[in-house]
């Protein structure tokens, strides 16, 4: 077959096949195999995918000097996912020694192929000044293409910038949307963050039943400050009919996750 007599696009195919069990059984050691030939033949997108296996110990051991190296390899060819990859490698130090300007390099080459991925990391880096010089115009711009693309934290992050005039005008309106955009892809952060809103009524319209929908969907997350929120507003009738049993339940969620204040709260109603 072609691939054995080294048509490096059949090779990538076929350990394609083998990875993800696409018309045939899956097979991880044929997958790293013909990734292993490919790679060699220099095929980028084989490249990324057994820098991948060495690097998540996927059929192989795990070599993150491998990793770095068949990363660096797809990176220069314009893989945009081994450039974020390697980003992330120097970002986080992992397994070599961490080099923030690199990061920034990488994540940057990405981010201007629609990377969603290296767009929020670069945003946070720039964001948070993390390694680098803080730059919100360029956090918000990156936070921006990502959260278009619908990177959730992103998102969320981008909101908070709208929310509180960080780096940028306050703009209560585009906090909903960026907020909402999150929370209904599960976002968490997001969810607790547009609760909040309705709850105070900041900026726009106080909407308790709203509040209680954004919390109950963080609390069944397990997020334990808006199971400890939720169960307050049921325990108190803020806004919304009281049920004490479904305060009770709440704190109790909240309670076993150590949060102390709803520790203090399930005692007092079940003295």
């Amino acid at each position: 077959m072609e691939a054995e007599q080294g048509n490096t696009e059949s090779q990538y195919f076929l350990a394609y096949m083998y990875d993800v069990g696409n018309g045939t059984e899956p097979d991880k050691q044929k997958a790293f195999y013909w990734y292993k030939k490919a790679a060699e033949q220099g095929n980028v997108d084989a490249q990324n995918n057994l820098a991948v296996m060495y690097n998540e110990g996927d059929v192989t051991e795990i070599n993150i000097q491998k990793a770095f190296y068949w990363y660096t390899k797809a990176a220069e060819q314009g893989n945009s996912i081994a450039q974020k990859n390697l980003a992330l490698m120097y970002d986080k130090g992992d397994g070599i020694g961490p080099d923030k300007q690199k990061a920034l390099y990488w994540y940057t080459k990405a981010a201007k192929q629609d990377n969603a991925d290296a767009q929020y990391n670069l945003a946070l880096m720039y964001d948070e000044g993390d390694g680098i010089v803080p730059d919100k115009q360029k956090a918000l711009y990156w936070y921006t293409k990502a959260a278009e693309q619908g990177e959730s934290y992103a998102q969320n992050n981008l909101a908070i910038m709208y929310d509180e005039g960080n780096g940028v005008k306050p703009d209560k309106q585009k906090a909903l949307y960026w907020y909402t955009k999150a929370a209904e892809q599960g976002n968490v952060d997001a969810q607790c963050n547009l609760a909040a809103m309705y709850d105070e009524g900041d900026g726009i319209k106080p909407d308790k039943q709203k509040t209680v929908y954004w919390y109950t969907k963080a609390a069944e997350r397990g997020d334990a400050q808006a199971q400890y929120l939720l169960a307050y507003m049921y325990d108190k009738g803020n806004g919304i009919e009281q049920n004490k049993s479904l305060a009770k339940k709440y704190y109790q969620l909240a309670c076993e996750q150590h949060y102390e204040k709803s520790c203090d709260k399930l005692n007092q109603l079940t003295e």
